[in-house]
């Protein structure tokens, strides 16, 4: 008699815990990328700063475009030989990732801004797994965002700079297709650095700022440093150097080559990642 009381009450004991282990087994990657791209959809904000990232982005380009065209006829010869069309029209990414960049980070805050962040980690319990699907789901967004303000961009600026009566070219031209399509890859590595910056801060408004800094305001403050400095941070900052892929001229002495450009700032969004991923598991919500 003792030893069926045990046993029912071992059995009444383990039914409570047994919806838990199936729900928490049932929590894939691929559920929590699905979760993260439906919650994605939902946000108001997101829509509208994409469009704006799009018109922006490419309009952007065009005025850019229309300012060297008009101005190419007062350069010099080296400034002639140096005019480079494909990254002038592509020029807009300086723009456009701060959009891409807002709406990574977005992807995080939102959730400590609405203290949904419980509920998704009570859904899915592995930490490390809801931030590789909330970088995953930026990623898929921002790459086809991102070839889109590409092929605008430069569609549209080649055109300005023809009415200009500047050197143009086509996307046969030598490296103008990788140009292009490296513009998307810039700014999708941009938008996961974004997700990882607001995994950190947590805050949209904050991630935003710290970004706008690193990839805009240090590039542009390192001129009047002392000239070894200014040198090393034009050559080797992430933004400088991963800027590069959207060029098709490269000059060694003051920057790297399009992909050892990229490289350089692929593995600066990695180790900011890899930061983001170990704050993420241990510290408390």
């Amino acid at each position: 008699m003792t030893a069926t009381v045990t046993a029912v009450s071992t059995v009444e004991d383990a039914v409570p815990d047994r919806p838990q282990r199936t729900a928490e087994a049932a929590a894939t990657f691929f559920d929590a990328v699905r979760s993260e791209w439906t919650k994605l959809r939902s946000i108001r904000s997101v829509r509208f700063i994409l469009l704006a990232t799009v018109v922006y982005g490419i309009g952007f380009g065009a005025g850019i475009s229309y300012a060297f065209g008009r101005d190419y006829g007062t350069l010099d010869a080296a400034g002639k030989a140096a005019f480079d069309p494909t990254a002038i029209s592509l020029n807009s990414y300086a723009l456009a990732q701060l959009g891409i960049a807002a709406m990574g980070a977005i992807l995080i805050t939102v959730e400590y801004a609405t203290g949904g962040i419980q509920a998704v980690l009570t859904a899915v319990p592995r930490r490390s797994r809801v931030l590789a699907a909330k970088s995953t789901v930026c990623a898929l967004v921002a790459l086809p965002v991102g070839t889109l303000i590409g092929f605008g961009a430069f569609l549209l600026g080649q055109a300005v700079l023809a009415q200009q009566g500047a050197p143009h070219v086509t996307l046969g031209s030598p490296d103008a297709l990788r140009a292009v399509f490296g513009d998307a890859l810039y700014l999708t590595a941009v938008g996961v650095l974004g997700v990882a910056v607001g995994t950190l801060v947590r805050s949209t408004a904050g991630a935003v700022t710290l970004l706008a800094a690193v990839m805009l305001i240090i590039p542009t403050i390192s001129r009047p440093l002392p000239d070894a400095v200014a040198h090393l941070l034009m050559k080797f900052w992430p933004a400088n150097a991963g800027s590069q892929v959207m060029a098709t001229q490269h000059d060694p002495a003051t920057a790297l080559g399009a992909w050892p450009g990229f490289a350089v700032l692929a593995g600066f969004v990695a180790i900011v990642v890899g930061l983001a991923f170990r704050v993420f598991r241990t510290r408390d919500v």
